[in-house]
């Protein structure tokens, strides 16, 4: 059994480049795309089972063809994480599945009009689901929406994806330091700083965080032009890597 999850993306909301910004990070992504972050999302393939984890990304549907993925995973109801959804939901033919916590708001009328969207699949912290042989475990974030993260489990992988989240509620952090993940993917938005911003992460409570849980690789992901801007100029600790649109994380 084989856990693939393919980073499509790894930017906030804003990408990189940032329109009308001329930083040194949003310069280069202009000249060289392979350094351009679009909205933060994966591809999770577990043996032949396809997984879009969060639907951020304003050309899925003419990404992916009607059968090419089983069901969507989502993070949260904010719009950089759902925006594609308002496009396939007028689609035609099966039923696709969505996953994600029970947060009554959604985003705008997605609830009202899911189309071809099923979104009765709500999930619960720390309840773990099966998606095709691939166990799931919620794990409540700190954002301002409702958001989880996932912690994605093979007989042999264990994976934590924690994107968009500023520090971790308690119960979570003992739960992944009980889980002791092979890799975590985490948001970290910003360059260190003083205290952890509100919404999303720093490189220091990243840094502290991983003291407690001790995960030999930790994935920088949801960066922010200027967090590029810094580690142009800083190298990141040893264990510590920064994400990149396409990057493969290969699991057996």
């Amino acid at each position: 059994m084989s856990l693939k999850i393919t980073l499509t993306g790894t930017g906030g909301a804003q990408g990189v480049p940032v329109w009308g910004c001329r930083c040194a990070a949003c310069e280069r992504a202009r000249e060289a795309p392979a350094h351009r972050r679009r909205p933060c999302s994966a591809v999770v393939k577990f043996n032949t089972s396809v997984t879009l984890l969060d639907a951020g990304m304003p050309d899925l549907a003419e990404r992916w063809q009607p059968g090419e993925f089983r069901q969507f995973l989502l993070t949260h109801y904010h719009m950089d994480h759902v925006q594609a959804l308002f496009t396939l939901r007028w689609g035609a033919g099966e039923k696709i599945p969505v996953y994600g916590p029970p947060d009554e708001a959604g985003c705008d009328d997605l609830f009202k009009h899911p189309g071809v969207l099923d979104f009765s699949h709500t999930v619960e912290p720390f309840v773990v689901f099966d998606l095709q042989g691939l166990q799931v475990t919620p794990v409540p974030l700190i954002h301002s929406k409702l958001t989880f993260g996932y912690l994605l489990e093979s007989a042999h992988s264990r994976v934590a994806w924690l994107c968009d989240t500023a520090g971790l509620p308690e119960k979570s952090l003992k739960f992944l330091q009980a889980s002791r993940p092979d890799v975590i993917v985490i948001d970290c938005s910003h360059e260190p700083r003083p205290q952890t911003p509100a919404n999303h992460c720093d490189l220091n409570t990243v840094i502290a965080l991983n003291e407690q849980i001790r995960c030999p690789r930790v994935v920088l992901n949801h960066i922010s032009h200027q967090f590029d801007v810094w580690m142009m100029r800083n190298p990141l600790p040893a264990g510590f890597e920064a994400g990149f649109d396409g990057m493969v994380i290969a699991l057996d």
